[in-house]
């Protein structure tokens, strides 16, 4: 597997070795991988991208479970001006050898992300929980969108009222 077919953040961790150990497994994104992933969700910028993720389970069936913090730069949805916030979700997510479902119709269950040759990339889980964190329609804190006021002269169907009047006329 290689960093381009993943994403441009790529951490892939043995599976056993972290399962021996016990020990929570940081993984951050450097300036190149924020880069990256800033062009790729269309964001100003990334500064910080963290995740921090404990597992538990086995071999065969394993759960991932943490954190993953990030301080972005956005564009408001309003002003179109850049601003910095910050994300953090949570991570739960379930992964399993991939011949553990094999055979189950893809809608009769819920089917883990896949171990594959004993590993899993926690920076491109990473990477998917900050896309998931993302707000669609940023706003820079302090501004609310203002609908246009309405003029009272022009309503959405003041043409058509008019036409209505000027028909209403002729017929006598």
């Amino acid at each position: 597997m290689t960093p381009d077919s993943v994403g441009p953040f790529s951490r892939p961790i043995l599976v056993e070795r972290i399962l021996k150990t016990g020990q929570p497994v940081t993984v951050e994104a450097n300036e190149g991988e924020r880069a990256a992933l800033a062009r790729d969700f269309d964001l100003p910028g990334i500064a910080r991208l963290t995740g921090t993720f404990r597992l538990s389970g086995s071999l065969h069936r394993l759960q991932v479970t943490g954190t993953v913090e990030a301080a972005v730069t956005q564009t408001c949805s309003v002003t179109l001006e850049p601003f910095d916030g910050t994300v953090s979700e949570e991570v739960d997510v379930d992964f399993a050898a991939p011949d553990a479902f094999a055979g189950t119709p893809a809608e009769d269950a819920d089917i883990p992300d896949p171990i594959v040759n004993g590993r899993i990339d926690l920076g491109s889980l990473a990477a998917e929980f900050l896309a998931l964190g993302l707000d669609p329609y940023p706003r820079k804190p302090g501004v609310a969108f203002e609908p246009p006021a309405e003029d009272e002269e022009e309503k959405p169907f003041a043409a058509l009222q008019g036409l209505k009047g000027r028909e209403a006329g002729n017929d006598g």
